[in-house]
C-alpha cells in the first residue's frame, strides 16, 4: 500500500458526536432503526454542519454506534483524474488517481485531506501545522530535501503555502499545500514514486488547487 505521511495529526474520519457536535445514539435505539431513519438522520446532521462549511464535504456512515462522519476538501478532479471512492474512505482523504489506475496501483496519486482544529487543540496555527510535517518529514527520513515552492491561489483567492519533500534516493516525490477554511485546517498532496511521474503531474496539481472554491470570509 501506498504510505502516506501522517502529518502528525488523526485521520479525518470522526464519529459525529467528536465533531461538530454531541449526538450519541444509544446503541439499542441505534439497532433499532430501519435503515431509512438511519440514512434520514445522517442526512440530516450532514445538513447542519454543511450550513457552516460548504467547501468541506461530509458523509455520514452508519457503524454500530451511531455514524462515522468522513469530511474532506470538495474537489473537482483535473481532466485525466478521478476520486478513487474506496481508497478515501479506507484512509480518510479525497484521494484521486488517474483515468484506468486505482489509487494502490497508479505511479503518481494526489490526495487533501481536512483537518478538524478542535480535535488539534496543540497544532494553534498553520505555520505550526507547516512546520510540525517538516519536523516530521525530516525525523523520518534525515537526508530528505524539503524545499518552499512559491504559493498557489485558490478560486477563491486564497494564498496556499507549498512545500516540496524529494528523496536523495528511492521514496515518493510530493509536493504539498496548505490551508485553511473556518474550523479546519487544509492539506493538499501530490505524490509520485518517480521525479518524472511527480513532473508529469504537476501542472494538473495546480490545477486542482486553483479550481478549489473554498470560503473568503472564512481565513
Amino acid at each position: 500500500a501506498r504510505p502516506l505521511r501522517n502529518r502528525g495529526v488523526e485521520p479525518a474520519e470522526v464519529r459525529v458526536d467528536c465533531l461538530f457536535f454531541h449526538c450519541e445514539l444509544n446503541p439499542k435505539i441505534f439497532n433499532k432503526m430501519t435503515l431509512t431513519k438511519k440514512l434520514g438522520t445522517a442526512l440530516l446532521l450532514l445538513g447542519f454542519s454543511s450550513m457552516a462549511y460548504a467547501e468541506i464535504e461530509r458523509r455520514a456512515i452508519p457503524n454500530d454506534h451511531g455514524f462515522s462522519l468522513y469530511c474532506w476538501p470538495k474537489l473537482e478532479p483535473s481532466k485525466g483524474w478521478h476520486q478513487d471512492e474506496k481508497e478515501s474512505y479506507h484512509d480518510s482523504i479525497n484521494a484521486l488517481a488517474p483515468d484506468s489506475f486505482t489509487f494502490a496501483n497508479a505511479e503518481t496519486v494526489m490526495y487533501a485531506k481536512s483537518i478538524y482544529k478542535p480535535k488539534e487543540p496543540k497544532v494553534t496555527s498553520l505555520q505550526m501545522l507547516i512546520e510540525n510535517d517538516r519536523k516530521e518529514a525530516l525525523s523520518h527520513t534525515p537526508d530528505i530535501k524539503i524545499q518552499e515552492a512559491g504559493t498557489l491561489t485558490s478560486l477563491d483567492g486564497q494564498a496556499m503555502k507549498s512545500l516540496t519533500f524529494f528523496p536523495k534516493g528511492k521514496g515518493n516525490w510530493e509536493r504539498v499545500s496548505y490551508g485553511e477554511e473556518g474550523e479546519f485546517y487544509l492539506i493538499f498532496t501530490v505524490s509520485s514514486r518517480t521525479s518524472e511521474g511527480y513532473k508529469a503531474a504537476e501542472e494538473a496539481y495546480e490545477t486542482l488547487i486553483k479550481n478549489y472554491q473554498g470560503t473568503k470570509s472564512s481565513h
